[in-house]
Order: structure tokens, then C-alpha cells, then sequence
């Protein structure tokens, strides 16, 4: 097997060329591929951001806009835990960007240092350095 990551989580979203703007711009994402609808570039078939220490997430318009086989996936639900080994830098910058952030920088008695932030359409992205046992 490579080395490669087999685990991307994914997301709706109504604006996603709005939420690929926030997601690079608040938290550091980098698009690497997205496929819009021909005659209407707001609706995004398949979006790849990754992240910088490895993995990413998946995005795609809302499936009520697309007529999607996942069925009634929701909008704005969802959580995703990221690991960095520098969250600080990763809340100050959403915070820079106008994230709005749902539970401030604390340290876990695991030994994890995170916070929580919300993007515009209501998914919790949670950043610290906990990477698993």
C-alpha cells in the first residue's frame, strides 16, 4: 500500500465556491481541483482542498442542486477534526479571516492543544495537536 491518505471527508455546501474562498483563506486549505457545472459555475460537482501536513476534504454543492446520489445530505452539518502541530498560528489566522470561533484554545487532559471554529454555512472545523494513539 502507498502512502497515500484513503480517509477525505465530505461536504455540502449552498455557496461553494464561497466555502472554498473561506475554508483557504481562514484555516490554510489549498484548492487542487474543483469541477463546476458548464453552464453554472456556482454549482461544484467535486472539490479537493488539502491540507498542508497531509489528507483534505472533498466538497460539492448543496445535492438539491445537483441531483446527487447521496441523497438528502445536509448542508452546514458535519464536524472535522484536523491535526496540526501548530493550532495557534491556525486560530489566528481564522480569526484574521472573521471565523466565528465556537470553543476557544484550551489545552485537553489527553494532552491535545485545539480550538473550534464554524464556517459561514455552520460546520465545525476543530484544529490541535492530538494526532491519535
Amino acid at each position: 500500500m502507498t502512502n497515500k491518505t484513503v480517509l477525505w471527508p465530505t461536504l455540502s455546501y449552498r455557496d461553494t465556491p464561497a466555502a472554498i474562498r473561506f475554508l483557504g483563506e481562514a484555516f490554510g486549505f489549498t484548492t487542487t481541483s474543483m469541477y463546476a457545472d458548464e453552464k453554472d459555475p456556482s454549482i461544484v460537482h467535486h472539490a479537493q482542498l488539502d491540507w498542508p501536513g497531509g489528507g483534505g476534504v472533498m466538497l460539492s454543492s448543496a445535492p438539491e442542486d445537483r441531483g446527487s446520489d447521496l441523497g438528502d445530505r445536509p448542508v452546514g452539518a458535519g464536524s472535522v477534526y484536523i491535526v496540526t502541530a501548530d493550532p495557534q498560528a491556525v486560530y489566528d489566522r481564522a480569526v484574521a479571516a472573521g471565523a466565528t470561533i465556537a470553543r476557544e484554545m484550551r489545552e485537553e487532559d489527553y494532552g491535545s492543544l485545539g480550538f473550534t471554529a464554524r464556517d459561514p454555512e455552520g460546520v465545525y472545523w476543530s484544529f490541535g495537536t492530538f494526532a491519535g494513539e
